[in-house]
């Protein structure tokens, strides 16, 4: 049985309610193909005495055979030709269900929750009732549900204004995995991948576990890019329409935001958005915004100085990212396709992009390597009004230090040129005239093997991080 992988602080929260004195209510939500499901099953082996799984595109009824036959499942006792004629009967079966196991800890998991709750079926207030009714009221009892299609989860429960208002008693937003989770993923499916090979295939894949499941041994990072996204077949090749419409239900206005933002690497404000998208200026909008930074497709930005009005919006899943770059329109497919397209100006322009998101989701380690990790800091943008200088990631530090990040993306040490100095020093220049800023300004390089210092470099850069940093 495959372990399980990283996840410390939502296991050790999801531990802490087996000692829990009253019922809890516990919803995980994150994007498809998470680990939502492994991580639940894993965590409760012991203690799981009921779960279910809702199926996509069914109706009512067969949605209560679905949850008939699981509670046969779970109680052998229970004949199999009673099936429940509606949701609050069904709730009802597994109230005396529940009731019969009076030892330890009672672990029921909903899994898929959304596709259960159909057009006219009652669900939502059948899972109310059972709730605030009975279950609420027991001890040694954990309600766990979880779904991949994020805008029910976030709309219809974690923010439900309704019923079950504020009775999510924990909640998890499971996201990918860190650098340093896919290592320990690879290392223990006997993948072995450097440093180097296993950022090049997060900045496709991020840290989505049932993707890095599809890499095998003894292949470069290249080749199984080729493979997974190029080749007939390739598993990666048609996901993002499928990722999406798992997502959301109609993911239209999402994919105009998502499509919006691949083609500006420095990011579009909310008015940026609406007017290259055609989008309304309303609250659906706005709606559409914050399902896309839950689900951790994009990630928001408030440039240094600037009001939340001025926040910039980022798309930083990588996969999204690749998708819409090269996979789409790509005309060429097969093994090789991917390769060939080594050291050409769209990879360099992709890959300097990409390993900066990489950056942008990695800022803990970032801020361990710098040693400000126990510090107040906040994390910012800036472009220049006229100079045209700009800075994608900033850390303003409590210790009246403003660390300026730059991130290049190379296969050697990077060296620093006299002309790439000299474009430093101005955007330093312009960042301190501009801001008015009476802090220290730092400049620090992130790269992927180091910085060769030089005459250029000392002086100029105070800190030198690389891709291992990222690992922590």
């Amino acid at each position: 049985m495959t372990s399980l992988i990283g996840r410390k602080d939502e296991q050790d929260l999801m531990r802490s309610l087996l000692n829990s004195a009253q019922a809890e209510f516990l919803a995980i939500y994150g994007r498809r193909r998470v680990g939502k499901t492994f991580l639940v099953r894993q965590v409760y082996t012991k203690e799981l005495i009921f779960q279910v799984t809702g199926i996509h595109g069914l109706g009512t009824r067969k949605q209560l055979i679905n949850f008939y036959s699981a509670l046969m499942q779970a109680d052998a006792q229970i004949p199999p030709d009673t099936p429940p004629a509606d949701w609050m009967q069904a709730f009802d079966m597994l109230k005396s269900f529940v009731t019969s196991k009076r030892q330890g800890v009672r672990v029921l998991f909903f899994d898929e929750l959304p596709w259960m709750d159909t057009d006219g079926s009652g669900f939502m207030a059948a899972l109310e009732h059972f709730w605030h009714a009975w279950a609420s009221a027991q001890s040694r009892l954990i309600l766990v549900v979880c779904g991949s299609a994020a805008s029910w989860m976030i709309n219809h429960l974690i923010n439900n204004k309704g019923g079950l208002y504020n009775r999510i008693t924990r909640r998890i937003r499971l996201v990918p995995f860190s650098l340093s989770e896919t290592e320990t993923f690879f290392t223990a499916h006997s993948i072995r991948l450097d440093r180097y090979q296993i950022v090049q295939l997060y900045m496709v894949l991020g840290g989505i576990p049932f993707y890095l499941e599809q890499i095998g041994p003894g292949k470069s990072a290249f080749q199984e890019i080729d493979r997974l996204c190029f080749t007939e077949g390739g598993l990666l090749r048609n996901e993002f329409m499928n990722l999406y419409r798992s997502l959301f239900d109609h993911p239209d206005k999402h994919l105009s935001i998502i499509e919006a933002l691949a083609k500006k690497n420095k990011g579009l404000t909310r008015e940026e958005l609406i007017a290259e998208t055609g989008l309304s200026n309303g609250g659906n909008t706005t709606r559409t915004i914050a399902e896309l930074l839950e689900s951790g497709f994009i990630t928001a930005t408030l440039p240094f100085g600037k009001k939340i009005k001025a926040t910039l919006y980022r798309l930083t899943d990588p996969y999204s990212l690749f998708y819409l770059k090269f996979i789409r329109d790509a005309r060429a497919g097969g093994a090789g396709s991917w390769i060939a397209r080594l050291d050409s100006s769209s990879w360099r322009a992709w890959s300097g992009y990409a390993y900066e998101n990489v950056c942008i989701l990695h800022l803990t380690p970032i801020k361990k390597a710098l040693g400000i990790s126990g510090m107040y800091s906040e994390v910012s943008s800036w472009q220049s009004r006229s100079q045209g200088a700009q800075i994608d990631l900033l850390i303003d530090r409590r210790d009246h230090v403003i660390t300026v990040c730059e991130v290049k993306f190379s296969a050697d040490p990077f060296t620093v040129s006299k002309s790439y100095k000299k474009d430093l020093e101005h955007k330093l220049t312009a960042f301190r005239t501009e801001t008015s800023t009476r802090k220290t300004v730092f400049l620090a390089m992130i790269t992927t093997f180091g910085l060769q210092q030089n005459e250029n470099s000392i002086g100029l850069v105070q800190n030198s991080l690389d891709m291992n940093d990222l690992f922590s």
